[in-house]
């Protein structure tokens, strides 16, 4: 399988672009983002990080008929069941139930999510883990991108 040396970042967050630019970059591949090629953001409608990166990845190939890469992440609380998922980076925001700013940034994030955690006393239901899912995209109807 060979990769093209030309390949679409499906983000226009400038840390992102900065962290594929240094990955790949040893690997003699040119990452562009979304952002130098006028594709703007698709709205992430998928109900899992895997459905939520093809989206991206999709999109971003469909716009620019290059091969496209996109990533999904996010923290997953055991104790909530999951939550935040794939709502991680807007979790203050999404309801009324947090009196905090009406900005969906890491300090309101992470104090939400203490505070959906402040009756947990037992440090040991206090697990989470991290979640990262990248995609390929080869073109647009890739029917089976690289996960």
């Amino acid at each position: 399988m060979g990769l093209d040396k030309k390949i679409v970042l499906a983000s226009g967050n400038k840390g992102k672009v900065r962290e594929f630019v240094k990955m790949f970059t040893d690997l003699g591949l040119d990452i562009v983002p979304q952002t130098e090629l006028g594709v703007g953001d698709v709205p992430e409608t998928g109900t899992t990080f895997v459905e939520n990166a093809i989206i991206k990845a999709r999109y971003a190939a469909e716009i620019t008929g290059m091969p496209a890469i996109a990533d999904d992440s996010g923290i997953e609380v055991d104790y909530l069941n999951g939550v935040p998922g794939i709502y991680s980076a807007r979790y203050s925001t999404l309801d009324d139930s947090f009196k905090g700013t009406a900005d969906s940034t890491d300090a309101n994030n992470n104090l939400k999510l203490l505070d959906a955690l402040k009756d947990v006393a037992d440090d040991s239901l206090r697990t989470a883990r991290y979640q990262c899912i990248l995609v390929y995209m080869r073109h647009a109807a890739d029917p089976t991108p690289i996960i």
